[in-house]
């Protein structure tokens, strides 16, 4: 059996907590088992992705509260934790001390403006790059910081989604 034949014959309990762990939102969880069975890898994705961004913003807050501080390690071992760390580690390592606490300053700056951790998706970008991404979205508007926020969040759940069919095959 392939990782989306598996996707569509895991039992609700265990798809629900897998789902979980790709996005805290469960109203998105919801949307996503809701359309099982799907055809293909491809068609799981389409639909996750309109799913990620039908979120109403007291959804995305929930899906947020799921994610660490850029720079600060994700606990615990569950599946969300390990992919936070993942997702992170490279950038972790390729900045020096003055970057570092500047991220942690424009992380502060944004929390106080927006009441939220600062999201984006981290794969493949370097500190640097997340610390211009931070200090450019300072700038932003309430409703334009929230469609970005919501935008990273699809984006970090589509990659999640993907590593957990490929590890279901």
């Amino acid at each position: 059996m392939d990782g989306i034949e598996t996707f569509n014959s895991l039992p609700a309990g265990e798809l629900e907590a897998d789902l979980l762990a790709v996005c805290a939102a469960p109203a998105w969880g919801r949307t996503v088992a809701a359309l099982r069975p799907y055809p293909s890898k491809e068609a799981l994705l389409t639909a996750a992705g309109t799913a990620a961004r039908g979120l109403s913003w007291p959804e995305v807050v929930q899906g947020l509260s799921a994610h660490p501080r850029i720079g600060e390690r994700a606990q615990g071992d569950s599946k969300e934790a390990a992919w936070s760390r993942r997702e992170q580690s490279a950038a972790a390592g390729s900045a020096d001390e003055e970057t570092r606490a500047a991220l942690i300053a424009a992380n502060h700056a944004y929390e106080d403006k927006f009441g939220h951790v600062f999201l984006i998706f981290a794969s493949g970008k370097s500190q640097e790059e997340i610390l211009a991404a931070a200090r450019a979205r300072i700038g932003n508007d309430e409703a334009t910081e929230r469609a970005v926020v919501t935008g990273e969040l699809g984006k970090i759940a589509l990659l999640r989604l993907e590593r957990l069919i490929d590890a279901l095959d």
